[in-house]
C-alpha cells in the first residue's frame, strides 16, 4: 500500500510541472465526442481469399453503387473489381457478400431487417463471376451458405430450413414445422444468439452429402412482451421468447438432413441442456458436437459418424464453476485437433489425438491465451494472442505445434490483434496503446513488417491540441489481490487541492476495462470530466478476466458480492489520499456496471455519495438462463446468492444521489429491472432521478442526438452531485 502512494505522488509531481503547457489547449466537448470528431480512421473489413489476396466491400459515391474489390496482400494494390453494382440488373447496391469455396460464385445481400441484436434477414442473389449471371435466391432469408461442392445453397426462412439446388434451380424444403415463437429450424433462439454468440445453426459436411442443423422447440418458453411507443397513434407490443433464470429453456435437438435421400433424422446425444457448438471434421462423415449440462460445468465433445450412426465422447471437461465455450476447435489433416482450455488454471492451447487423448500442451505459463488465430500448414506454426507481457497488454505470437520456437511478432506493450490471410502467410496487425493511436500494419507470418497501412497521424496531431490528461496505470493490492487500475487527473492537477472522484467499472465475469489501448468514447468523456476538475479512475476487481481461472471464477454463485467489496475498498483507499475529497466520491457503469454502481452506492453508502446506473440488472432473477445460471446456478438452487446481492434488497440503504437510466425497448436487460428498482425505492421512501429512453435498446443509440442527450444528462448529474 505504501508503494502505491509513493507512485501516485511521483506522477503527481511530474503532472504539476506540466501545468503551464495546458493553458492554451482546447477542451473536449460532448458534441465533438458524439459527432465523431475523435474517431480513428479504421480499415474496411476485409475477407481473405484463397492464395495471397483479399477482398473489400467498396462503395462508389458518384454512382452510389457497391463493388467487391480484390487486393494483393503483398503489394496492397487493387488487382481487379470482381463485382460492380453498376453492371447488375436490379441490384446496384448490396451490403454483404460471401464466396463459395472455389471463389467462382458470390452470395450478395441487401434490404436487411433486424431480427434480434445480431441477426438479420435480407434479400439475396447468387452471382456467377465467370458468366456474370445474377439469380434471385429470395426475400427474408437468413444465413445463406454455399455447399462445399458449390452446387447448393442452404438457408433459413420463416423458421424453416431450405436447400436451393443450383443446377436445377429447385428449392428443397428441409423442414415444415417452423413457426414464430414455437419452432425454429436452422437458426438460433434469442438466448443462444445473445449468450452462445451464433445465429447460423446449420453446417454442411465437407462432401456436401449431409446438412446438420439445430431445431429449437420453444413452445414451453415463457414469452416476454415489450411496449413499443413508435410513431403511430396507438403503441404496439413486441413479444418474443425469453427464458429467465430458473425457467424453461427451448428443447434443442440435433437433426441430420441426408441430401441425396432427402430425409431428416434426429441424433440422440443423451442427457444435456445446451448444444452450443457443432462442426464437421476433416473426415467428411464425422461431425463434432459440443454439449453442456444446465449448470454449464460439464462439457462433452462428441464425434458422430453420419454414415454409421456411431456416437462417442472424445473429450469431457468439468469445472466446479463453469466451462467456457470456445471457438478454437481446429482439425488437422489426420483429424487430430487443437483445443483451448483452462485445465491447468490458465487458458492455453492443447493438441489432442483423434481419439481424444492428449498429445501435448502447446502453450504454458501463468498467463492466458486470449485469441487463437489458426495453424499454418506450410510451417506448422500456431498463431495466437496472449497477455504474456502483462494482463493489460496483448501480443501476437507464433509457436510450433510441438510447443517450441515461440516468437513475439508484434509490439510488447499496448494492444495488438491480428487478421490473418486464409493461408496464414500474412496478417494485418491492429495496434494501439493509451498513448498511441490505432495503427494498421501488414506483416508476414514470420513477423516481418511489410507496410504501414493506416497510421492515424492526423488524429494524433489533432489530440495534441486538446487538454488531455495522462492515463496512469497501477497495480495494487486490495482484499488480498493485486488489481489493475487506471486513473486520469485534471491536466492542471495541484496536489495541494482536493478533487472529487468518479469510479468507472463494468466488473462482469471475464471482462476487462483496465487495458493499455487507445481511447474509446467513454475515455474522451472521462477526459472531459477531468477538464472540469474531477479525477476519474477504474479498477478491475475480482471476477474480471485475463488473470487466470481462479481470479475470474471466485465470484461463482455470488455475483455482486466480491466485486462490490473491491470497489468499496478502492473508494476507501482513495478517500484516504490527501488529494481526494472523501465527501464526493461517485461511481458509474452500464449493464453489469449499472448493477455494480447501484450496489456500491447502497452497500457502500458510507463512502459513495453518488451513482449512475445505465440499463442495470437489478436482480439476476430477471436475466436469461444461459448467462445467469453459468455464474449463479438456478434461483431454485441458490436463492440467497440471487437475493442478498440484488440492489432491490438494499433499496432502504440509499443515501446519496442516484440516477437511473434505461431504454424501454431493451430486449437484453429488460426495463423491468429498473421498474422493480423504482418500486423498491418508492417503498423505502427514497428520492432518486429516473430517465427512460422510449424504444431504445440496450445500447441507447438509436435516434437523433440520443447519445449526446444521454451523456449531457450524465455530465450535468456528475457536476451537480460531485460538488467541486
Amino acid at each position: 500500500m505504501k508503494k502505491i502512494c509513493f507512485l501516485v505522488i511521483l506522477v503527481t509531481f511530474f503532472s504539476a510541472k506540466s501545468q503551464s503547457t495546458t493553458n492554451n489547449l482546447k477542451e473536449i466537448t460532448l458534441e465533438e465526442i458524439w459527432n465523431g470528431s475523435f474517431s480513428a480512421d479504421r480499415m474496411n473489413a476485409l475477407r481473405s481469399m484463397n492464395g495471397d489476396f483479399y477482398t473489400v466491400l467498396g462503395f462508389n459515391r458518384e454512382t452510389r453503387t457497391a463493388t467487391v474489390d480484390k487486393y494483393s496482400y503483398e503489394t496492397q494494390q487493387k488487382v481487379e473489381t470482381i463485382v460492380d453494382g453498376r453492371n447488375l440488373p436490379n441490384l446496384d447496391y448490396f451490403s454483404s457478400y460471401s464466396f463459395n469455396d472455389n471463389e467462382t460464385k458470390l452470395l450478395l445481400g441487401t434490404n436487411f431487417k433486424q431480427v434480434y441484436r445480431h441477426s438479420y434477414k435480407g434479400t439475396y442473389f447468387i452471382y456467377d463471376i465467370a458468366t456474370k449471371d445474377l439469380i434471385s435466391l429470395g426475400e427474408d432469408i437468413q444465413e445463406p451458405t454455399f455447399s462445399p461442392d458449390s452446387k447448393k445453397v442452404a438457408y433459413a426462412k420463416d423458421n424453416n430450413l431450405y436447400v436451393r439446388d443450383l443446377e436445377g434451380n429447385r428449392e428443397i424444403r428441409v423442414t415444415n414445422d417452423g413457426k414464430i415463437n414455437a419452432i425454429i429450424n436452422g437458426t438460433t433462439d434469442w438466448v443462444y444468439e445473445e449468450e452462445f454468440a451464433f445465429v447460423k445453426a446449420f453446417e454442411w459436411s465437407k462432401d456436401s452429402k449431409f446438412l446438420a442443423f439445430l431445431r429449437f422447440d420453444e413452445k414451453e418458453v415463457a414469452q416476454f412482451t415489450m411496449n413499443v411507443t413508435g410513431n403511430e397513434l396507438y403503441p404496439s407490443t413486441h413479444t418474443f421468447k425469453y427464458p429467465k433464470a430458473g425457467e424453461k429453456n427451448a428443447v434443442v435437438t440435433l437433426e441430420l438432413f441426408n441430401v441425396p435421400q432427402r430425409t431428416v433424422s434426429r441424433v440422440d446425444l443423451g442427457s444435456y441442456e445446451y448444444i452450443p457448438r457443432m462442426q464437421w471434421t476433416n473426415k467428411p462423415e464425422i461431425l463434432s458436437i459440443t454439449t453442456l449440462n444446465r449448470n454449464q460445468n460439464d462439457l462433452k465433445l462428441f464425434f458422430f459418424n453420419a454414415n454409421t450412426g456411431n456416437l462417442k465422447v472424445v473429450l469431457n471437461e468439468k469445472d466446479e464453476a463453469y466451462v467456457d465455450v470456445q471457438d478454437n476447435l481446429t482439425f488437422l489433416e489426420d483429424n487430430s485437433f487443437i483445443w483451448t482450455s483452462e485445465r491447468d488454471g490458465y487458458n492455453h492451447i492443447y493438441h489432442y489425438n483423434e481419439d481424444g487423448t492428449l498429445k501435448n500442451q502447446i502453450t504454458k505459463g501463468d498467463w492466458d491465451v486470449t485469441n487463437y488465430y489458426g495453424l499454418s500448414k506450410t510451417n506448422n506454426k500456431i498463431y495466437y494472442q496472449s497477455v504474456e507481457n502483462g494482463s493489460i497488454n496483448r501480443g501476437v505470437y507464433a509457436i510450433g505445434l510441438d510447443g517450441s520456437d515461440k516468437k513475439l511478432l508484434t509490439d510488447k506493450s499496448g494492444q495488438s490483434s491480428a487478421s490473418f490471410s486464409k493461408n496464414m502467410k500474412y496478417f494485418i496487425n491492429t495496434h494501439s496503446s493509451a498513448t498511441q493511436v490505432p495503427t494498421y500494419t501488414l506483416y508476414n507470418g514470420d513477423g516481418k513488417k511489410i507496410k504501414t497501412l493506416k497510421d492515424n497521424i492526423d488524429l494524433y496531431v489533432k489530440m495534441k491540441g486538446y487538454k488531455m490528461s495522462k492515463k496512469e496505470f497501477f497495480t495494487y493490492n486490495i482484499n488480498g489481490n493485486d488489481l489493475n487500475m487506471w486513473m486520469i487527473k485534471p491536466a492542471d492537477f495541484d496536489p495541494t487541492k482536493k478533487y472529487p472522484l468518479l469510479l468507472f467499472q463494468y466488473s462482469g465475469p471475464g471482462s476487462q476495462q483496465v487495458s493499455n489501448r487507445w481511447n474509446s468514447s467513454n475515455d474522451y468523456w472521462h477526459q472531459m470530466l477531468a477538464q472540469k476538475g474531477i479525477i476519474v479512475a477504474c479498477v478491475d476487481g475480482r471476477g474480471t478476466g485475463y488473470k487466470g481461472r481462479d481470479f475470474k471464477k471466485v465470484t461463482q454463485k455470488e455475483l455482486g458480492k466480491y466485486e462490490v467489496e473491491d470497489q468499496i475498498a478502492v473508494a476507501k483507499f482513495f478517500a484516504n489520499e490527501n488529494y481526494i475529497d472523501a465527501e464526493n466520491i461517485g461511481i458509474w457503469g452500464w449493464s453489469y456496471g449499472g448493477f455494480m454502481s447501484t450496489n456500491c452506492l447502497l452497500k457502500g453508502n458510507d463512502v459513495f455519495s453518488m451513482a449512475i446506473a445505465v440499463a442495470p440488472v437489478t436482480s439476476w432473477r430477471f436475466y436469461d438462463t444461459v448467462y445467469t445460471e453459468r455464474y449463479m446456478t438456478t434461483p431454485q438452487e441458490n436463492a440467497s446468492g440471487y437475493d442478498e446481492n440484488s440492489p432491490i434488497s438494499h433499496a432502504d440503504k440509499l443515501k446519496g444521489d442516484y440516477l437511473l437510466v434505461h431504454g424501454s425497448g431493451d430486449d437484453n436487460v429488460h426495463v423491468q429491472n429498473t421498474m422493480r428498482m423504482v418500486n423498491a425505492l418508492v417503498e423505502a421512501n427514497k428520492q432518486f432521478d429516473l430517465f427512460i429512453y422510449p424504444d431504445r435498446t440496450h445500447g441507447i443509440y438509436r435516434g437523433k442526438n440520443t447519445r449526446l442527450n444521454l451523456y449531457t444528462k450524465m455530465t450535468n448529474f456528475v457536476l451537480k452531485s460531485l460538488k467541486n
